[in-house]
């Protein structure tokens, strides 16, 4: 059975609706053969990421930037990962109060670094979401896992 990991930062309501969408999306009844797995991006581990074989990245954009604790979560995972993730298909979403340009081209640097291959549009989101910005995380979830499917 094929493993996602949904690796998120999770610390407002906008976020969390984006975050639940999203697995919604990835466990939805109609897909099979994926197990969905989530962690929150301060306790997921190297061995989260060995162990997946897709990946859901979530968090908000601060300062310009994405979370602390998504780059942490990279920090951690990096170089261990490296050489045996390369390919592995990714996605993610991102929320900003008025800008994520910052997160995106960071999560977009981290990532080609690893060799991660963006499986599906990222999801982005400034203000309050809107029903599109929820359906899109449902539907990014849903693509992400549909790719896993036996």
């Amino acid at each position: 059975m094929a493993t996602l990991l949904i690796v998120h930062h999770t610390p407002s309501p906008n976020c969390q609706a984006l975050f639940e969408a999203a697995v919604s999306g990835a466990t939805t009844d109609e897909i099979e053969g994926v197990r969905v797995e989530r962690r929150a991006a301060l306790a997921a581990t190297a061995s989260d990421v060995l162990a997946a074989d897709g990946i859901l990245l979530g968090t908000p954009a601060n300062l310009g930037y994405m979370s602390g604790a998504l780059k942490h979560f990279f920090d951690q995972v990096y170089y261990p990962c490296l050489d045996e993730t390369r390919g592995r298909p990714f996605g993610y979403y991102v929320h900003g109060g008025n800008d994520v340009t910052g997160a995106v081209r960071a999560i977009e640097s981290i990532t080609t670094g690893l060799g991660w291959r963006r499986a599906t549009d990222a999801v982005t989101v400034t203000g309050e979401p809107a029903k599109a910005d929820i359906e899109a995380c449902w539907e990014l979830g849903a693509t992400l896992a549909a790719g896993l499917a036996d």
